[in-house]
């Protein structure tokens, strides 16, 4: 299930904030998507950001002002959350390089980190 968190008027477009579950981790997930101007009439291409260390999905539609250029191009701009949130393992937030918000796109291989660590898939 898809749920809106928020959505907010930017350069004519909306930038919003979702809620899904996820599959391939096993846990809620969020991601953000500005819609431009265009998106009210059709389709739109669009670009994903995968954010780095200790981003979220708010990291990059609020420190990028990318928005603006999306507008006049007619382009979505999607960026999802990092890391899982909520997966609890021990000594997953311990560290900002690893775990909790690290941002490696990769699918872990071995346990704990294999269940919820699955970030590539």
């Amino acid at each position: 299930m898809l749920e809106l968190l928020s959505s907010h008027a930017c350069h004519g477009g909306q930038q919003r904030f979702y809620r899904h579950e996820s599959k391939a981790i096993g846990l809620p997930m969020q991601f953000s998507i500005y819609l431009p101007p265009h998106a009210q009439h059709g389709r739109v291409p669009a670009l994903f950001y995968l954010a780095g260390l200790t981003c979220t999905e708010e990291t990059f539609p609020i420190k990028a002002g990318a928005q603006r250029f999306a507008a006049r191009l007619g382009m979505a701009l999607i960026a999802p959350d990092t890391s899982p949130r909520g997966a609890n393992i021990e000594g997953d937030s311990e560290n900002w390089d690893f775990g909790v918000g690290a941002g490696f796109y990769v699918d872990a291989t071995r346990e704990p980190w294999s269940k919820h660590y699955q970030m590539y898939s």
